[in-house]
């Protein structure tokens, strides 16, 4: 039988190593590590109070204020520290009940099928089918204004995708020999679920988490800005709140909108970086592109350039000479 063997120089072999994390993953876990960094610590490094509103309102930046004052009199540099807690804090609570609820729905909904699968996916699908803005601000509405109410509408209405995804992924794992192999040696259901699917699940649930977190921190803006949260709390939502109030857009005192809205902006950038390193770590056809780029020494060649050699053929080119 022909056998065809892929020649590759030594040079190559020598060059050979796993492949490097992404120069996104850096950036984005830098910039949203120093983020959390200065939100924790911040407001007790700072001279101020995010809730003093003793300063003049509206000065400009520069001076003892570095990013000027609120139409309230508050610092916008404190605000926006403190603001960084709340908004950082709802986001990750939220990601994680959310990604729980979804993970729990979605696995019990693969593993257990029939009637159990029937019944979870007909509420999932209720859930998606049910239009996400009007809901949230229905809800945020009519129950009690606060973080915590923040946290549960953004929960009611955020998993059911999550729960859609992971029950796709199970179902095909539920098929695999591992879990047949398990099921035969009498290993309980949950069990299986918890050392036999749940593993081969963790690319996708990092990167459901990772988004949920950017749906929560921008969902909360949202529905700060539209005046159904706490209007006392200090978040980057209700900083944008209070520009609002106050004209500030007319006004022409832009930094008590920019700031707190570059912030939500880089967080979720820093966040899509993350997400897209952990689409390549989980994403092998990914990784071996990018080892190939790094073995020819240019990101732009393709795997065309090296070419399969025949040695059979060769050997019978050479019989013929």
């Amino acid at each position: 039988m022909t056998t065809t063997e892929l020649i590759v120089s030594p040079n190559v072999r020598r060059r050979r190593r796993m492949p490097k994390l992404p120069a996104t993953a850096i950036i984005g876990a830098v910039v949203l590590g120093l983020l959390a960094l200065a939100s924790v610590a911040g407001p007790w490094l700072l001279p101020y109070s995010a809730f003093d509103a003793s300063f003049t309102p509206n000065l400009p930046p520069g001076g003892e204020h570095l990013l000027g004052t609120s139409g309230r009199g508050e610092d916008t540099l404190a605000q926006l520290l403190q603001g960084g807690r709340a908004s950082l804090g709802i986001g990750l609570l939220v990601a994680a009940v959310t990604t729980v609820i979804g993970l729990v729905v979605g696995l019990t909904s693969a593993y257990f099928g029939g009637g159990v699968d029937g019944t979870l996916s007909v509420i999932t699908n209720v859930f998606l089918v049910l239009p996400g803005l009007p809901l949230m601000v229905v809800l945020a509405a009519f129950l009690p204004a606060g973080p915590l109410t923040i946290v549960a509408v953004l929960s009611i209405t955020g998993w059911a995708f999550g729960a859609r995804l992971f029950r796709s992924q199970a179902l095909s794992l539920r098929t695999r020999d591992f879990v047949a192999a398990a099921e035969c040696a009498g290993v309980g259901r949950i069990r299986i679920m918890a050392t036999s699917l749940l593993p081969n699940l963790s690319s996708v649930l990092a990167a459901f988490f990772v988004n949920q977190v950017v749906f929560a921190i921008t969902a909360e803006a949202s529905l700060e800005f539209l005046g159904l949260g706490d209007p006392q709390m200090v978040s980057w939502g209700t900083m944008l709140y209070w520009a609002q109030n106050n004209s500030s857009l007319l006004l022409g005192y832009w930094w008590q909108f920019v700031i707190p809205g570059l912030a939500i902006a880089i967080t979720a950038s820093s966040l899509v970086l993350i997400n897209f390193a952990m689409d390549w770590a989980s994403n092998p056809r990914l990784q071996a592109q990018e080892m190939l780029h790094r073995f020819l020494g240019s990101g732009l060649r393709s795997a065309a350039l090296i070419t399969p050699v025949s040695r059979t053929a060769d050997a019978g080119k050479e019989g013929a000479r």
